[in-house]
């Protein structure tokens, strides 16, 4: 047997990682779209699967890793919201009193510059600021970690460079 077969193999263990799943989310639908995310991971990556390995373990670790990375990212999507809303009104006057069209040039520039980027760095960065650790993109695509924060840093220093004069109005 040289690959998985998933109608057997994998999805024998549906209702046992449903449970699993209803127990991290505490929503039967929550739980569901979990589950169905590590059945879609777990088709992706079936080529990494080591036959003889433990089916049920891996598939275990996929939806531990998955919910795992979407709760981090929701945890800092809702502290960003919060300080957005310690924002007192002396904090809007500028947002109200400038022009939404600036706004919309600067994100062209950022997307043309983004564009413009040697496409391996391009997919390591997006996939970085995506929220999803070196390691995790190192794995997608099959190549040393290393050279996954390298690809990273040769991004940033590109659009630090393309985007200069947006600088003053960056953080550093």
């Amino acid at each position: 047997m040289d690959t998985l077969n998933f109608n057997c193999d994998i999805y024998q263990y549906r209702q046992p990682l449903f449970d699993r799943a209803l127990a991290y989310t505490r929503d039967e639908d929550d739980a569901a779209d979990l589950v169905q995310d590590t059945f879609m991971k777990a088709f992706r990556f079936s080529a990494k699967f080591e036959m003889g390995s433990n089916v049920r373990a891996w598939l275990f670790t996929i939806l531990k890793n998955t919910f795992l990375n979407h709760y981090y990212k929701t945890k800092r999507k809702n502290e960003v919201i919060q300080q957005e809303e310690d924002l007192t009104s002396v904090h809007l006057v500028p947002s109200a009193s400038t022009n939404a069209g600036a706004a919309k040039f600067m994100m062209e520039d950022i997307q043309k510059s983004l564009n413009a980027l040697p496409e391996d760095c391009r997919f390591c960065f997006c996939r970085y600021f995506e929220g999803y650790k070196y390691h995790e993109i190192a794995a997608e695509l099959d190549i040393p970690l290393g050279t996954v924060k390298t690809k990273i840093h040769v991004a940033r220093g590109l659009l630090k460079k393309m985007l200069k004069n947006y600088k003053s109005g960056l953080a550093a």
